[in-house]
């Protein structure tokens, strides 16, 4: 096994380097310089929709998500309003007639309804500035500044059948054995639960040949959309960071690699621009959260995470308490929205900040860090608590390495606990199929509660390594202790 494990590790680290198609290039950012600001409006006063009619924004399956788990509509579901909208760009088209600028170019790129904001895209920086005066402007804020050159696109290739090293015969998950074995998943699939019915949107910075590659493509994709701007014309050309996340859910390949929810629907959701880190893909992460609650997402799997921005100090470690990043404060509203966040902790904890990335100390979400085969810490897992005091990270999984599908279509072993991430959010689906009836924020305990280390949760372990298995079991058994006590009071 060690030199599997060894031959594995090598096609991985090849699989980084430089192909043959191509080479990566630079290239000078298109149309000179512009510029994104975020514009929070003060309330929702002339919004065209109202709470007694969601089904004019929300599908049927993000209504009846809510009914289910008896969440009620308020203000945040509401799109923003459609009279603040016309003022921003009324404001923009006087302010060119005023001053006659020929050349000034802009256009409202975003909104986030739960944020109650828009994001406005524009050549001119002063004019952008001035739109704080509005009295529908509660606060603004530049988010983006073009870079001085981008990449250019290379194509990269890929492989229609795996190597002959990457099956195990005789072993049904294959590569993926041990990961799923640690969070006793194979159990809950033992009987039947493997995601099916569950929607999981997946938040990433691309999915790189994940429409072609066979063992990808069997998975059941139900759609994807690019929140980045512009939004990329090589969608599947971008980062293979997502199809190696998609894949330790999705795969289903025996004696090659099963995923943890390979029944599970997926959407496949761009929002981590790879040209540059700037707070605006924060922004592009919450309108990607909005969506797949829009879609009727059960479950959210982020392996994303933010604290280092090309503009120096922009947050800081007292920050971090789930509420002063936007798309933490976004993170911490899911849970009461019925969907499930998973999101991974980051890999920081080697470097100078330590400690889990936004939006991962958000309340009331999975946050995961990566332990190794020896279920010891992985040192580079960010470690908690949270600015407040909570426990984080909350669980932990195997992330040093985890055994994925690269974009080149081969097996690989990665690090990092964006790849613990979708082991848990897979069985977390698989869960919540069992035990349906149970709420987003009853699922989340019950992982917590029934993982390792729940008696003695700390800041670097947490919860410890949940136990799918214990946790469904507990679960079905309170189920039927409520429905004994129902039953003998009527």
């Amino acid at each position: 096994m060690r030199l599997r494990l060894l031959i594995a590790m090598i096609v991985s680290l090849l699989a980084v380097l430089p192909s043959s198609a191509g080479t990566t290039s630079k290239k000078k950012y298109p149309g000179g310089k512009y510029y994104i600001w975020r514009y929070t409006l003060k309330d929702k006063q002339g919004s065209a929709y109202a709470l007694d009619h969601p089904g004019r924004w929300l599908s049927h399956k993000a209504i009846e998500r809510r009914r289910r788990q008896q969440i009620a509509l308020d203000s945040t579901d509401l799109p923003v309003s459609q009279r603040y909208l016309r003022v921003l760009e009324k404001a923009l088209k006087d302010r060119k007639n005023a001053t006659q600028k020929s050349k000034l170019e802009w256009m409202v790129i975003g909104t986030s309804r739960w944020n109650n904001s828009v994001l406005i895209r524009s050549n001119d920086s002063t004019v952008l500035s001035a739109l704080d005066a509005l009295d529908c402007v509660a606060k603004s804020q530049c988010v983006w500044i073009s870079p001085d050159s981008i990449s250019s696109y290379v194509k990269h290739t890929y492989h229609e059948t795996f190597n002959p090293w990457d099956s195990i015969k005789g072993t049904y998950y294959g590569n993926g054995k041990e990961q799923i074995e640690m969070l006793s998943g194979q159990r809950l699939h033992g009987i039947g639960k493997r995601g099916h019915g569950m929607t999981i949107a997946v938040l990433d910075g691309g999915f790189q040949n994940a429409d072609v590659i066979p063992a990808i493509t069997r998975a059941n994709i139900a759609g994807a959309k690019d929140f980045v701007y512009p939004n990329s014309p090589y969608f599947y050309q971008e980062t293979d960071h997502g199809t190696k996340v998609l894949s330790a859910m999705a795969a289903n390949q025996p004696e090659v690699l099963v995923g943890t929810a390979p029944e599970a629907r997926y959407w496949l959701l761009r929002c981590e621009d790879q040209q540059t880190e700037q707070p605006v893909e924060e922004d592009y992460w919450a309108m990607a959260a909005e969506f797949a609650d829009s879609v009727g997402a059960d479950i959210i799997s982020s392996s994303l995470g933010y604290n280092d921005y090309d503009t120096p100090n922009y947050y800081h470690q007292r920050d971090l308490d789930g509420q002063t990043a936007l798309i933490s404060h976004t993170a911490s509203m899911l849970a009461r929205k019925g969907i499930i966040l998973v999101n991974s902790a980051g890999n920081s904890g080697m470097g100078p900040w330590k400690k889990i990335t936004f939006p991962g100390d958000a309340s009331d979400v999975l946050t995961v860090g990566a332990v190794n085969m020896e279920k010891k810490n992985a040192p580079f897992s960010g470690v908690g608590p949270t600015q407040d005091g909570r426990i984080k990270p909350d669980v932990m999984a195997l992330g040093s390495p985890t055994s994925l599908i690269s974009g080149r279509g081969s097996i690989v072993r990665d690090m990092g606990t964006s790849f613990s991430t979708p082991l848990i959010t897979g069985l977390v689906a698989c869960l919540w199929q069992a035990l349906p009836e149970k709420t987003a924020l009853e699922i989340i305990e019950l992982v917590r509660q029934t993982s390792s280390n729940a008696k003695e949760p700390d800041s670097i372990f947490g919860y410890g390594i949940p136990n799918f298995w214990r946790a469904y079991m507990i679960g079905k058994m309170k189920n039927e202790e409520f429905a004994t006590v129902h039953e003998e009071r009527e």
